[in-house]
């Protein structure tokens, strides 16, 4: 088994594919971490303070979120790639385990990421979409090193991911699935879709009411998640297991307010596509020929290298850099203008014939590419266009002449850190690469055993309540087995994928709201759940979390549920400018229904009734008094 693994690695390791979708991929990932880093940094207070800017316990953590922030935009543009990976993991490692995000505000996906960022430290992201190439280029501005086909990487870091990070969530999501009788009517995707905290602000009750489209949804869900494992990298059923995931996770993203984790999902589909299409949609994109000509002085290093930056961004084709000292005299255009004067300024020949110089070139350069063609009409407004002017004559007139000869352009690449996929898959050897490939066969052995501890562990013998401690030999074994989960779950992101089943809906038949009085007695919603009992943006993906999963359960502990109020209250009450002294908030609560079966129109049926008060909460000099029934469940 073992060697049979380690020889189709090897057979995998040796084939190569276009490294557009695993730059595609550095750019979403980083993109996600962002945004879900500046929702940190929104919350802070909320998140991390025990009392919202009251009781402030880490007063860095602003600090280090904006440095967070920092790496995850170097990541999306691939700006050192290996240092931002491995940073960037650190940082998802610290904040998900050793802050309140581990327990009260769990986003949902923050497990995943880690698990994610973990391959991504290991995969090729500096080959495409990069600055990192850029800067490669930049480095000996003499030589040019135009790449105009994509560069050829493993097709093992297609798959590697895929298989773990995607396969075994699945495998693993659909052993619990099976546990739930809504998943096992077919309802799995339209009962959450039609609770008010869990529900966008996307009407789909016509989609919804569709009873037979949503019991296909619900089963092609179980059997898209039961042999994608198997299945998906067969070339004629790769296409359908894409488009049949990526709309599972584009719906997740659109009906639930959960979108971080539908989206963060979605974005590994881009190693999902057939290797044939990123080079057929490379085709697509790329220009027939280039529209615009562009003439640039070769002994200038300035203009060198800003010809290397521009076509690095020109991803269409749409241009063409020529050296003005050998291809000029070739365009008639250029034949009135003297050889010094076509060296002092960027000279460009549109398919019409006309000519630019200067900001002129770069508008057309830009206009040329495409993407930033709103940026070049800009720079040819009036007052922009002579403000720019003025800068490009500074820089232009001003620029050191660079007299070069062939060592120059012989001139020494400097020398780069060697990524740890360069260490790993640019092996030409034969004995090396089956060497390496034996390595990882042991790391995906290990990590296999490992998520199979957890599915086994969570999703067998916890669902069918086994007892593990009937006997000292699995009381032993439990322990070592709780201890390998520690350890996956905390550096691998390996936890059970149980979202959203049987044991989280039953019994869930009310939602809670707060509203506040002001000093003139009137009664406003907060900005929190409004009137219809649905989550408001912004407090989606771990701030609904933490209110509709931890706060507001089926079961209600009544010390958490007034933890979150006096965090909720405080916080909102602060974004308000109120004067919670002279506030007094009203806790209501309204009866909803969670069925296993199907009913028409539940999504507006939950949606309306009517709201009980059922307590108040006052703020009084820092300290807060909450009233509430002693046993809410029962009301």
């Amino acid at each position: 088994m073992y060697k049979q693994l380690a020889t189709k690695i090897l057979s995998v390791f040796q084939k190569q594919a276009p490294a557009t979708g695993v730059g595609l991929f550095r750019l979403l990932f980083g993109l996600i971490t962002l945004q879900e880093v500046f929702f940190l940094i929104y919350f802070n207070h909320l998140i991390f303070d025990p009392i919202p800017y009251m009781d402030v316990e880490f007063p860095m953590i602003s600090f280090f979120l904006w440095i967070w922030a920092a790496i995850a935009f170097c990541l999306m543009i691939g700006y050192r790639c290996q240092s931002t990976s491995i940073a960037n993991y650190l940082f998802w490692l610290v904040f998900v385990n050793f802050t309140p995000m581990q327990r009260d505000f769990d986003g949902g996906f923050d497990l995943f990421m880690i698990g994610a960022n973990f391959f991504l430290i290991f995969m090729p992201i500096d080959k495409a979409f990069s600055i990192d190439n850029l800067r490669k280029k930049l480095a000996t501005p003499f030589v040019r090193t135009v790449q105009l086909s994509p560069v050829e990487v493993s097709r093992l870091t297609y798959y590697l991911p895929v298989i773990i990070c995607l396969g075994f969530l699945y495998f693993d999501s659909v052993i619990h699935k099976m546990f739930a009788e809504h998943w096992r009517n077919g309802l799995g995707a339209w009962l959450p879709s039609s609770m008010p905290y869990y529900m966008s602000a996307l009407d789909l009750t016509w989609f919804l009411n569709i009873e037979s489209l949503q019991k296909l949804i619900g089963y092609t869900i179980i059997v898209f998640q039961l042999t994608f494992l198997v299945f998906f990298h067969f070339r004629l059923l790769r296409p359908i297991y894409l488009f049949i995931g990526m709309a599972m996770h584009l719906g997740i993203a659109l009906s639930f307010n959960i979108y971080p984790f539908g989206m963060g999902m979605l974005i590994f589909y881009t190693l999902m596509m057939p290797f044939s299409w990123y080079r057929r949609i490379g085709l697509w994109v790329k220009r027939p020929r280039a529209v615009l000509t562009v003439f640039y002085d070769q002994q200038c290093p300035l203009c060198n290298r800003t010809v290397m930056i521009l076509n690095h961004f020109d991803i269409r084709h749409g241009v063409a850099f020529k050296p003005a000292q050998v291809h000029a005299r070739d365009y008639p255009s250029l034949s009135q203008i003297d050889e010094q004067t076509l060296l002092t300024d960027l000279y460009a020949v549109d398919e019409a014939g006309l000519v630019y110089a200067g900001v002129d070139t770069y508008a057309q350069i830009l206009i040329a590419m495409g993407y930033p063609a709103i940026v070049g009409w800009v720079m040819k407004l009036p007052m922009i266009h002579s403000l720019v002017s003025v800068c490009y004559r500074r820089i232009a007139d001003n620029r050191t002449r660079l007299n070069c000869d062939v060592s120059c352009i012989k001139a020494e690449v400097p020398i780069f850190p060697v990524s740890l996929y360069d260490q790993i898959f640019a092996v030409d050897q034969a004995k090396l690469q089956k060497r390496h490939a034996y390595k990882i066969a042991k790391l995906l052995t290990f990590i296999i055993l490992m998520q199979l501890n957890s599915s086994l562990h969570y999703g067998l013998l916890y669902r069918l309540k086994v007892d593990t401690r009937a006997s000292a030999i699995t009381s032993v074994m439990a322990d070592m087995s709780n201890a390998v989960l520690m350890f996956s779950h905390t550096f691998l992101g390996i936890t059970p994928h149980a979202l959203y089943l049987h044991d989280h809906f039953e019994g869930y038949e009310h939602v809670l709201a707060i509203t506040y009085q002001d000093e003139t007695g009137e009664e406003h919603w907060l900005p929190f759940v409004n009137e219809q009992g649905r989550l408001l943006a912004p407090n989606w993906g771990r701030v609904h979390s933490m209110w509709a999963n931890i706060a507001v359960t089926p079961n209600i502990d009544e010390i958490r549920l007034k933890k979150f109020i006096m965090k909720v209250t405080a916080f909102w009450g602060k974004k308000l400018d109120l004067n919670l002294d002279n506030t007094r908030f009203i806790i209501k609560m309204k009866k909803i229904k969670a069925p296993f079966l199907w009913e028409k129109d539940l999504r507006n049926i939950n949606l309306s009734g009517e709201w009980l008060a059922i307590g108040s909460a006052e703020w009084r000099a820092k300290e807060i008094k909450i009233n509430l029934p002693k046993d809410i469940d029962a009301l």
